[in-house]
């Protein structure tokens, strides 16, 4: 580390150039990067995936999406008995007017299924052809104004389904990728002002903005080569700004700190990249292991979200330990004006909050380690799936359509049916066979060529009940039994399936994950720490804090304890099945972040010589205010992501950022500095053998004396 500072300090204005060169690079590519990103979440090789694939080839639509439903609602005093052909022609006008839609009402399927108990509201199902272009508009519209051409006199259309309601019929997009990272950044602005008082705060934000652009062009060939989620642009902004502002935040705050002390700029410099720089790379690597560690997932939109994050704290660590040491080489003491605070000596609130935990370890720990405990009792209560229709929009056209099918007696199941592929000369046979398992309200049986091709059919099953989450989901399972020892079926698909199959090849595949962000995540902190047990312990933490941050999303989403008072959404019923993980791959490295910033600094004034509470108080002095405002930074970051349109990525925001303070307070304020005190000299171990296989010197503790008793929060000038 130390050559590669001498290196930046010498060629300053060449690593300067380099980044202004990928900064314009950037903003010119950027819009390129994320018009190629894409919206699949299919899971090739799985049964619903593949049954859904043929339904496509087959008759161009339906499958993998849930379908519009447009009612036509009769004016008062008139009823649908007498006025069939006026209702079909509207819904015929669907089918003739928009392309690739099957349209499946009473006129095809011969079922009274299609009408409320009041006879007042026919309805009918638009399976359509699902587009994964970020940018594709919904068909709410276009379906409207086919069926208001062809309606009855006096009637009203109505169109809704889960994607209309998910936006509320709106089709806007919320502030967009950028508006949310200026609004992150406008936050962490603020942070930074105060934890400089200079216009130094301006310094990570630069670094930061060149970051974020370096992962879009690193991103850009990726998705020649194979397709990468939407969701990793706002990934790439939000989570970018966060990561790469609290690496250099960590590196400026090293550097003034050392400048404070009398050193001049160039070895303040080295010395930052010796210590702090160390710690930057260590916790870079930490994020991308848990990122990395998706691509065992045998999902295609994850996989893209794991190599497509991992770039985002690749990126970090290069602008950080690059284009940082170079500005703070050359121009850094000048801008670091009119420097309200000083590096010189640790925090007093901090030492004393440190001087606390230390002296009363055993309360700190139990008190901590008991109100995670709480919340991981209450994470065993997930319900993994989709968010439930009543979650989702509370006015507007869509959802007035679905409560005058609710009031008329139509199951929500009609939101999520179960479509099933079957050869047509065995269709009525499979349909009275499926008929009879417990929880179908209906199966229908289309009539016409948009629903039988080439000899094969599609039967539609209505459930009793929304199939939105692993609960609700049994009733598909039940149909997925009932219909492998049915002749002629070739299988069964719809977003029930789609649950089953995401929960088999995921969940099924989470264990070999956890297990390889656990070992590689151990040796490295093994090394970077020079320690047996203060890794596992870091390791150890993480998990529990994962499993907290997740009680916490039940609470505040699942079971609606916040997310009505702050969103105006209703509690969803369920987690949205991908989403765990990501808060788990994410959140396992960023998490990590502070960790080993902490340990860093305990660990380097150990060495110094300092005994274990000692050196406990001063790393917490050191380091308490630096990763509360880094975790501030990134709160902010995830709160302007949650301004972004969709409950699915509200809640992914939103776990993001109550897991980073979750961590940040709880975690790394008190049960680490308690714990770190309670093992003592046990924290130091690194026997030569491990030591010899991870080539670092061995660790053995040095002698000290009990001194938590009596040592006050002095910190060193």
């Amino acid at each position: 580390m130390r050559r590669w500072a001498e290196f930046v300090l010498r060629h300053r204005k060449l690593v300067v150039g380099f980044w202004g060169i990928v900064l314009v690079a950037g903003i010119a590519l950027a819009g390129k990067t994320t018009e190629r990103l894409t919206v699949d979440f299919s899971l090739p090789g799985q049964p619903g995936t593949e049954t859904a694939l043929k339904i496509k080839q087959a008759f161009g639509n339906g499958g993998d999406t849930n379908p519009y439903i447009v009612t036509v609602t009769l004016p008062a005093g008139q009823t649908v008995s007498g006025h069939e052909a006026d209702v079909a022609r509207a819904f015929t006008s669907v089918t003739d007017t928009v392309p690739n839609v099957r349209v499946i009402d009473e006129a095809n399927t011969g079922d009274k299924a299609f009408r409320t108990k009041d006879d007042r509201t026919a309805y009918a199902l638009a399976f359509y052809r699902f587009n994964p272009s970020p940018s594709a508009q919904l068909l709410t519209d276009p379906i409207r104004a086919a069926a208001e051409k062809a309606k009855p006199p006096g009637a009203t259309i109505g169109v809704t389904g889960e994607d209309t309601l998910a936006t509320g019929g709106d089709t806007s997009s919320g502030p967009g990728v950028l508006g949310e990272t200026l609004l992150g950044a406008v936050g962490a602005l603020a942070v930074l002002a105060f934890v400089f008082g200079s216009f130094l705060a301006l310094l990570p934000l630069l670094v930061a903005a060149v970051s974020i652009l370096a992962t879009f062009e690193m991103l850009l060939p990726i998705t020649y080569v194979t397709d990468v989620s939407f969701i990793v642009q706002f990934l790439v902004a939000l989570v970018g700004l966060g990561v790469a502002i609290d690496y250099s935040l960590i590196l400026v705050t090293r550097w003034r700190e050392e400048r404070d002390h009398g050193r001049d700029n160039h070895d303040a410099v080295v010395i930052a990249m010796e210590t702090a720089g160390k710690a930057v790379v260590f916790s870079g690597v930490t994020v991308a292991i848990g990122l990395l560690a998706l691509i065992v997932l045998p999902v295609p939109f994850m996989r893209s979200m794991g190599y497509g994050g991992a770039l985002i704290p690749v990126a970090s660590v290069l602008t950080t330990l690059s284009l940082t040491p170079a500005i703070l080489g050359g121009i850094g003491p000048r801008v670091d004006w009119p420097k309200l605070r000083h590096e010189n000596r640790a925090s007093h609130a901090w030492s004393r909050w440190a001087t606390m935990i230390v002296r009363r370890r055993w309360v700190a720990a139990i008190t901590a380690l008991a109100a995670l405990a709480a919340l991981i009792g209450v994470f065993f209560g997930i319900k993994i799936g989709l968010a439930s229709s009543d979650s989702l929009a509370k006015s507007g056209p869509a959802y007035e359509a679905l409560q005058t099918l609710e009031k008329g007696g139509v199951s929500t199941g009609t939101l999520t049916p179960i479509e099933v592929l079957v050869s047509t000369d065995q269709a009525r046979t499979a349909a009275d066979a499926l008929a009879r398992v417990d929880g179908v309200t209906d199966v229908l049986v289309p009539t016409g060529q948009s629903s039988n091709r080439n000899g094969q059919s599609v039967l539609v099953i209505i459930p009793d009940q929304e199939t939105v989450n692993s609960q609700s989901i049994a009733v598909v399972k039940r149909v997925k039994t009932a219909a492998e020892h049915l002749p002629g079926v070739v299988g069964v698909t719809g977003v029930g399936a789609a649950q089953i199959d995401f929960l088999h090849a995921v969940y099924g595949n989470f264990p070999l994950m956890l297990a390889i962000i656990t070992l590689l995540t151990y040796l490295l902190l093994v090394r970077a720490f020079r320690s047996l047990l203060l890794p596992f312990k870091a390791v150890l933490l993480n998990l529990i804090s994962l499993a907290a941050t997740l009680g916490v999303m039940v609470l505040f989403w699942q079971k609606g304890y916040g997310s009505n008072a702050i969103f105006g959404i209703a509690g969803t019923g369920a987690i949205t099945f991908w989403i765990p993980l990501m808060v788990f791959a994410f959140l396992f490295g960023l998490s990590m972040d502070y960790e080993v910033f902490i340990l860093s600094r305990i660990r380097e004034e150990y060495d110094a010589g300092q005994s274990t509470d000692s050196a406990v108080i001063e790393g917490i002095g050191r380091t308490g205010r630096l990763v509360t405002s880094a975790a501030l930074i990134l709160f902010l970051a995830f709160a302007a992501l949650a301004s972004g349109p969709g409950t699915d990525l509200k809640t992914l925001a939103t776990g993001l950022g109550i897991g980073i303070l979750l961590d940040a307070t709880i975690v790394r304020s008190v049960l680490v500095p308690s714990l770190v005190s309670l093992f003592g000299q046990w924290n130091w171990y690194l026997p030569k053998g491990p030591a010899r296989l991870l080539r670092v010197e061995p660790s053995y503790p040095h002698p000290e004396r009990d001194d938590r008793d009596d040592r006050e929060p002095t910190p060193v000038g």
